[in-house]
């Protein structure tokens, strides 16, 4: 019987994984459903997962399940029979990467978690059963075309940074939690409009669409299977796409190409370029957007402090970071511009509206 956690350190699990010679297919999926025992839940699914190879970031809680993961090709089905032999998941989709190397993860962590989306919904009477209605990727296509749709980006500012459905309005804030009263706020008015939600696989915008719901919204939709299930659908079905340039994703990938359009920028030069990276500093690790000739000449870096502090001694920079908190925000634009005000952003971003 395999252990229930990892014991093997991080940079041999990457070297494993780089000399693995077979294929891997990245995968995401998600559930609201009633989950009686989490912790009971948890491990009966990490014994079944590590047999079949299965890497990846997993959160169960009593409200259902969240998945990012990777499967060897040769264990794909596999994986879906034993998914589909719990019962609130028979048929459960499977959101499949549309750009893809299969080296998006090197272990499997499932965690317990109070919620599988950090909502910050402390209404009693809010409940996820009530949510808005699938559209597909022809139906939000369609949906667009008429003056009396709103879409929403309920993902964070560095996802929506780097690519968006056209018109798309953006939530400016740093989390799901803040977004949901925001969402709120800034639609007030457009009660009886048509309100599309999207996201990255489809978690959050159908719990987003069950809270405007709950606040009054009478004709609010979320995309089936997000942005990933949309890009394949309308590749499969050569639809013209709606949405424009990346799909940023929380894997080692960190993005998705779904257009040739770039529509980022470098933060240090100001280039057009969308891929994310890290900071070098371990005492930042801050995640931005940097070109190629900004990595060189930043050895990789955010900044000339960062720079200077990665050749510094170990000893020093472990001194340095000390009582630090990773991530200093300074390309974190919710928080660093002055918001206008909300009717404002409405009209410049979304000019469908009144």
């Amino acid at each position: 019987m395999p252990v229930l956690h990892n014991r093997i350190n991080q940079t041999e699990l990457k070297q494993q994984l780089m000399q693995e010679t077979f294929k891997r297919i990245t995968i995401s999926f998600y559930k609201y459903f009633n989950v009686e025992n989490p912790q009971e839940f948890r491990d009966n699914l990490y014994k079944q997962l590590y047999e079949l190879k299965v890497f990846g970031r997993i959160y169960i809680a009593e409200e259902g399940i969240n998945a990012q993961i990777s499967v060897p090709e040769f264990n794909f089905e596999l994986l879906k029979n034993t998914l589909y032999a719990i019962e609130p998941l028979n048929g459960l989709r499977l959101n499949i990467a549309v750009d893809d190397d299969g080296k998006s993860f090197w272990v499997l962590k499932i965690k317990v978690r109070n919620k599988i989306v950090a909502d910050g919904i402390t209404d009693s009477s809010f409940t996820i059963n009530e949510k808005g209605k699938y559209v597909n990727a022809q139906q939000l296509n369609e949906m667009v075309k008429d003056n009396n749709t709103i879409v929403i980006d309920m993902r964070n500012h560095y996802e929506y940074e780097v690519g968006h459905f056209k018109n798309a309005i953006e939530i400016p804030s740093d989390t799901f939690r803040e977004q949901l009263p925001m969402a709120v706020e800034m639609m007030k008015g457009n009660e009886e409009k048509n309100i599309i939600m999207y996201c990255t696989g489809g978690i959050r915008c159908e719990k987003a669409s069950a809270y405007m719901l709950h606040n009054g919204f009478k004709n609010v939709f979320h995309l089936e299977g997000g942005i990933i299930n949309y890009a394949n659908q309308i590749k499969e079905q050569a639809l013209e796409s709606e949405f424009v340039g990346k799909n940023f994703v929380f894997d080692e990938r960190l993005g998705e190409r779904i257009t040739e359009d770039i529509i980022a920028h470098c933060h240090q030069c100001g280039k057009p370029y969308d891929v994310h990276t890290n900071c070098k500093n371990e005492g930042c690790h801050l995640l931005f957007i940097q070109c190629n000739e900004c990595a060189v000449k930043y050895d990789g870096c955010c900044s000339i402090e960062c720079k200077e502090t990665i050749h510094l001694p170990i000893e020093k920079q472990k001194e340095i970071r000390k009582g630090k908190v990773n991530g200093q925000n300074i390309f974190n634009k919710s928080k660093l511009r002055l918001r206008p005000k909300l009717n404002e952003i409405l009209k410049i971003e979304n000019k469908i509206l009144p």
